[in-house]
C-alpha cells in the first residue's frame, strides 16, 4: 500500500515491533491482546499519503483479517 503511494518501503524501511498480551483459559496460555508498533522511515513522503495507507492496512492484511475478531489488534505508527 506504501508503495502504490510512492513511498518506499524497502530495504528495511518499514519495521515493527509486535508485543502480546496473554491470559490464562482453563489453565492454558491464551493470547488476548497483540500491539504492533510500525516505525517507518520515510524522508519527503506525504503525511496524508502515509496516513491513508496505515489507515487501509488492516483490513487488507491477511493476519488481521484471520486474527482480529478473536485476539484485540491495536496499531500505531512513527514515522521518521
Amino acid at each position: 500500500m506504501l508503495e502504490a503511494r510512492g513511498i518506499d518501503a524497502s530495504g528495511g524501511k518499514l519495521t515493527a515491533d509486535v508485543q502480546g498480551k496473554v491470559g490464562k483459559e482453563e489453565g492454558v496460555l491464551v493470547i488476548r491482546h497483540i500491539h504492533v508498533k510500525y516505525l517507518l522511515q520515510a524522508d519527503g513522503a506525504d503525511p496524508a499519503a502515509v496516513q491513508r495507507a496505515f489507515d487501509l492496512h488492516p483490513m487488507r492484511c491477511p493476519v488481521y483479517r484471520t486474527l482480529h475478531k478473536c485476539i484485540e489488534i491495536t496499531t500505531e505508527l512513527a514515522v521518521v
